[in-house]
């Protein structure tokens, strides 16, 4: 037999598990515009600013990808078709960044973005022939 208690219970647990798979516009469409950014399709503008002076310590313009590791900063950017870049900068405890997004760009609120990229999928094969 279902009390009304076990009623109460069980509809504040379907509540709770109902609105904890809610996102809002905004968590998607940041969700989709850092898998933009991380296929390098966002233009940027990364400035490391010192904390004391507030002189520029390093800038970045491109098509860029950030990793922030807490004390180094990985910046992976695209410099052509196949053509792709690396660059670690130190942080300081007196140091921090400003990552700009230079242009709009569309990316939906309604839906997830999913890439997938069959050249990881499959396994690279070396052909090689002649006499053995």
């Amino acid at each position: 037999m279902i009390t009304k208690k076990t009623t109460t219970i069980i509809a504040a647990f379907l509540a709770t598990i109902a609105l904890a798979g809610c996102t809002t516009n905004a968590d998607k469409a940041n969700e989709n515009l850092s898998i933009a950014a991380d296929n390098f399709e966002v233009q940027r503008h990364i400035v490391g600013v010192n904390g004391i002076t507030g002189e520029y310590a390093f800038e970045v313009v491109g098509r860029c990808s950030i990793n922030d590791q807490g004390h180094q900063l990985e910046v992976t950017c695209r410099h052509g078709e196949n053509e792709y870049r690396k660059h670690m900068i130190g942080l300081s405890d007196n140091t921090f960044y400003v990552a700009e997004q230079l242009g709009a760009i569309d990316v939906s609120v309604y839906h997830t973005r999913i890439i997938i990229k069959p050249e990881t999928l499959l396994p690279e094969l070396e052909l090689q022939t002649g006499k053995q």
